[in-house]
């Protein structure tokens, strides 16, 4: 079969599924059966071998049932980072790169700059960082060992040192003196999961997708792992900026602020820990 016929099949296959984009999930999964770039996919041979094509219809097949795209392939581009991923942990998206470019600008001054991230998952943001900083120290907790073990994969495979430590939130984050606290928490409401694409809804883990005014509760421990002057960086859901902006204000948070992602979205909210700052009273 030629790689032309094979596109062709697969992505009507896939349009069949409902898969939004199939041509272009179609050419990157026969490029990685046949472990050649897309853009040298149809320079690397016309023909496809017995093997390959049984390669490349079961990564179809496993598309087709609107697995993602990142876990059927076992890896996604994360800013600079190409990362392990699967059904342990949430697929890094666009939004968080987004997280990541304001925490490089407010550490941008501080040489060594040590940072906690919460909820790290897959390790994204904080081998971002990592790799970005050269000088950052970078702490990622999470509550999942299962995703710890993703990022672990994701710290040896991209050489960066980052201490990563099973850890839950309920407990508090305890004192520290970090500079910078980051975290991309569950947002998806438990009523808005069902609205969500298949990819979403059906195959990313709920314990990392849903959860309500889990930002709030990040912000309120990170009081204490905060050093004086020490930053906040949180992602949120869209149309929940304000309400977490103004949270962070009560809680007694300076410079608080809002940037939008690359739709147009407000979806981070930072501040800057003051402990001399007296809460306003609401």
């Amino acid at each position: 079969m030629t790689v032309a016929d094979a596109l062709r099949g697969a992505a009507a296959y896939l349009s069949e599924c409902g898969v939004p984009s199939p041509r272009n999930d179609a050419e990157l999964l026969l490029a990685h059966t046949l472990g050649v770039g897309r853009t040298k996919l149809y320079s690397a041979g016309t023909v496809i071998a017995p093997d390959e094509r049984a390669t490349f219809d079961r990564l179809v097949e496993r598309r087709g049932r609107r697995e993602p795209l990142a876990y059927v392939l076992g890896e996604w581009g994360f800013r600079r980072l190409t990362l392990k991923v699967d059904s342990r942990v949430l697929v890094p998206r666009p939004e968080t790169e987004v997280v990541v470019e304001r925490c490089l600008e407010l550490l941008a001054e501080i040489e060594q700059p040590r940072v906690l991230d919460v909820g790290t998952g897959s390790g994204a943001i904080a081998l971002a960082v990592a790799d970005e900083h050269p000088g950052a120290r970078v702490v990622g907790v999470d509550s999942s060992v299962d995703a710890l073990e993703v990022a672990r994969a994701n710290a040896i495979a991209t050489g960066f040192q980052v201490e990563l430590v099973e850890h839950d939130l309920a407990a508090g984050l305890g004192a520290g003196n970090f500079d910078l606290v980051v975290s991309n928490p569950p947002y998806v409401l438990s009523h808005e999961i069902e609205l969500l694409e298949p990819e979403v809804r059906d195959w990313e883990p709920r314990a990392a997708l849903v959860g309500e005014g889990i930002a709030e509760e990040v912000a309120a421990a990170a009081r204490g792992a905060l050093c004086d002057g020490g930053w906040l960086v949180l992602e949120v859901a869209a149309g929940r900026a304000a309400a977490v902006a103004d949270r962070l204000t009560d809680l007694g948070y300076g410079s608080v602020g809002t940037t939008r992602d690359l739709a147009g979205v407000d979806r981070v909210v930072e501040g800057q820990w003051e402990p001399s700052r007296t809460p306003p009273t609401r």
